[in-house]
């Protein structure tokens, strides 16, 4: 190795000494995110069986085929979830090992809430697919859809979150964001019946309330009014509360969380809500006004109609 390559690598070692807070040197293995992710995949085919496999699945053999990926999911997931739990923020001084017991307490609890979990989603499909006249099965929407992939990552990780543990959920619904580009905090609380619509740019922060049959558009975001006290705001409520049958269209910001949105409102593109809105009502903006001139290039006038050169 040159000269120049060593003086490289102590440049490096030496930022690791400066900068510790980026660096995991001599501890034991922290969580991996590969394996959460192959983690979420199977938890994806046991809540849609048949859906993501390779081969299609018989009923005869589908007891041993479920068995076999819970234990999969049981054994990573009972390892990852050690991991954080001795990595947390607030465990400074706890042991790096050690959490076997608690882990496995955890995942058990989570296995079992697989059926709620599927109970919640089947209620999501069916509003996607109820308020999509595009869509030409429920099929479709499993499939393909990357609202009901954002949703049902996000119901995983929200009953880890329930169950206390730390980082894992916030990597699973962080994973999604980056394959849908909806962000939904794994914190957030969301009723049966929820329909993201299109989704790109969605942004759910994590103390919102969403109630049951709510609908939203791509570009919507449930957000916090103001950020600027950073770390002093965790724990308080930040985000807003959504009712029942409530439909919010694209480009909408809803932020705050003294926001109260009540049942069955609908809230109109492109609106900036800091406000409580009551039950029933409407709330559009106003159409901006919108000017015409004759283009003075009369080449691109065709049969009365503009062509539009951009």
């Amino acid at each position: 190795m040159g000269e120049k390559s060593e003086k490289i690598i102590e440049d490096i070692l030496d930022s690791y000494k400066e900068y510790e807070m980026t660096v995991w040197i001599n501890e034991e293995n922290i969580i991996n995110k590969e394996i959460i992710i192959e983690i979420i995949e199977e938890l994806r085919k046991v809540l849609f069986p048949g859906y993501f496999d390779k081969n299609r699945v018989r009923s005869e053999y589908v007891k041993y085929l479920v068995g076999q990926r819970i234990e999969f999911i049981q054994y990573h997931l009972k390892k990852q979830v050690a991991r954080a739990l001795g990595t947390a923020d607030d465990c400074d001084f706890c042991p790096r090992s050690g959490f076997a017991t608690q882990a496995d307490e955890i995942v058990q609890k989570f296995l079992e809430k697989i059926p709620k979990i599927r109970e919640y989603l089947v209620t999501d499909v069916q509003a996607a697919f109820d308020g999509d006249p595009a869509a030409y099965s429920t099929d479709e929407i499993v499939f393909s859809y990357p609202g009901i992939h954002a949703i049902t990552v996000y119901r995983i990780a929200h009953e880890l979150v329930l169950l206390g543990v730390p980082q894992i959920p916030r990597i699973m619904t962080e994973y999604v964001h980056s394959l849908t580009g909806i962000d939904i905090n794994p914190g957030a609380v969301i009723g049966k019946y929820f329909c993201i619509d299109h989704g790109t740019g969605i942004v759910i922060g994590e103390t919102t309330e969403i109630g049951q049959h709510v609908k939203i558009y791509q570009g919507v975001t449930l957000g916090a009014l103001s950020t600027k006290r950073g770390q002093l705001l965790k724990g308080e409520k930040r985000h807003p509360t959504i009712g029942n049958h409530v439909t919010i269209y694209s480009g909408t910001s809803v932020l705050g969380g003294e926001t109260v949105i009540g049942d069955g409102v609908t809230i109109g593109g492109n609106a900036f809500i800091v406000n409580s809105i009551s039950a029933g009502m409407k709330v559009n903006v106003k159409n901006p006004e919108l000017q015409y001139s004759r283009d003075s290039r009369s080449e691109f006038i065709q049969d009365g109609f503009w062509d539009w050169v951009i």
